[in-house]
């Protein structure tokens, strides 16, 4: 979010980047060289019209299911103000940043933007196309030190890239570090926003050797998505775990009749991690001189997921961002979830939230001249800000485990992991469903098979 390159972008993904199959103009482009994107539009001309038309470029789409806003308007990390950012790409614009000692650092929300600035986020025509960095998501040799920001000589802020022949000869599909390089980095640092790392030891597709646009499989650039109570925008392109599994992906009726109401990522992803809080109000200053929000941060695995009914739409509310749905509700399942909690300024006389612009508190650690920038960005001129928390939910679909997955005794036993109180079911329904009783034949079988 904040800065420019997160330690994810050098994490040694080796083992994990999909190898670059022999590409067709490899000849050409040793003959002739790279000159950037334009080599790659003279052989993919529609490439570029494909990218700056998605999300991934505009940040922003229409949004059909999320209570209490405008839905023939456009919403994403463009415009939106939530408490994992408490920023926008309008606010916090890419720029450069000195701190008190003298550093400078470029900084913003649209660092991970595929383009070069200049042509920003939701830039369209041609300039826009010929800007995208399409080695940044298809070379497995990109060398990500080189997206940093400098200035031109119109001192203009652009985006870095690596353009180099050794990492145009490696384009192929995308591999892990190449989306993870940004998504691993959200949030403001590694595994901050979705407090996931996808690899063998905590994932059993990466066990298997898949990258993510194995599920995540794009359509001319357009990438799916799940239903998640914060991922507003959307290439309106879905993805689920039957997508692959079917409705019955057990050997075991038994789970499988579960399926009716569980979502898949109820017993296979039970952990998470990430930043489970954050201060905005509150900034520490880091040993490079520069200030960063306090924040409570656990490692990917460390914490329990938290459940609920989720039928697809969301809550929106200036303190809360919740899944909707009910035990009644047929189209809702029980999902699992990451729940944030985000302090930051609400505006008193509105009860919204107010935005930041995060280069004074970066510079000084002053939060209050940081809402007064974005107040000023916005043209918000009669606020009164006042500390408030908002809590997100963030759906819970990565770090797929089987071999730890949940079992039976795990919720149908006392003391076991789904509160079934609060998911609406009656004293005599919880009782019943937290008896080993239900399952004491069955979990016995697999008991002595086990011991034999």
């Amino acid at each position: 979010m904040r800065t420019l390159l997160c330690a994810a972008l050098f994490v040694p993904w080796a083992a994990l980047v999909v190898g670059a199959a022999e590409h067709p103009g490899r000849a050409q482009m040793e003959q002739s060289g790279y000159a950037g994107t334009e080599t790659c539009l003279s052989c993919h001309p529609d490439a570029g019209r494909q990218v700056v038309g998605s999300v991934h470029w505009t940040h922003a789409s229409k949004v059909d299911n999320v209570e209490g806003i405008d839905k023939k308007a456009e919403h994403g990390m463009l415009n939106r103000i939530y408490t994992m950012c408490n920023g926008n790409d309008i606010i916090n614009d890419m720029k450069e940043v000195r701190s008190a000692s003298g550093k400078t650092k470029f900084t913003g929300c649209n660092t991970c933007h595929p383009g070069n600035h200049i042509q920003g986020v939701g830039s369209k025509g041609p300039a826009a196309e010929k800007a995208v960095d399409c080695l940044l998501c298809h070379s497995s040799e990109y060398d990500f030190r080189a997206r940093k920001g400098f200035l031109d000589e119109q001192g203009r802020v652009v985006m870095g890239r690596d353009s180099s022949l050794k990492a145009a000869l490696a384009v192929g599909k995308p591999g892990v570090n190449n989306c993870m390089a940004c998504h691993e980095g959200a949030g403001g640092g590694q595994y901050n926003k979705r407090g996931f790392e996808f690899r063998a030891e905590t994932d059993a597709h990466a066990a298997k050797g898949m990258v993510c646009v194995d599920c995540h499989k794009g359509k001319e650039h357009r990438i799916p998505t799940g239903f998640d109570p914060n991922l507003w925008a959307n290439d309106g392109l879905r993805i689920s775990c039957a997508g692959c599994h079917t409705e019955k992906p057990h050997k075991d009726e038994d789970y499988n009749r579960h399926t009716a109401r569980l979502a898949c990522q109820t017993c296979h992803t039970p952990r998470t991690g990430g930043a489970s809080a954050k201060d905005f109000t509150q900034w520490e200053k880091q040993p490079d001189g520069f200030w960063e929000p306090s924040t409570l941060k656990h490692e990917p695995n460390e914490t329990r997921a938290v459940y609920a009914w989720f039928n697809g739409t969301v809550k929106n509310e200036p303190h809360l961002i919740a899944p909707k749905g009910d035990r009644r509700d047929p189209k809702s399942r029980i999902f699992p979830f990451k729940v944030f909690e985000g302090k930051a300024y609400f505006d008193k006389k509105t009860g919204k939230l107010l935005g930041m612009d995060f280069a004074p508190p970066m510079q000084t650690g002053d939060t209050l001249a940081g809402v007064a920038a974005a107040a000023k960005i916005q043209g918000i001129k009669d606020y009164e800000p006042v500390p408030g928390w908002q809590r997100i939910y963030f759906a819970n679909s990565h770090l797929v485990t089987k071999t730890k997955a949940l079992k039976c005794a795990d919720c149908h036993s006392p003391g076991g992991i789904l509160p079934f109180a609060q998911l609406g079911y009656s004293p005599a329904e919880v009782g019943r469903l937290t008896s080993s009783r239900a399952h004491f034949e069955k979990s016995l079988e697999k008991q002595r098979a086990e011991w034999d």
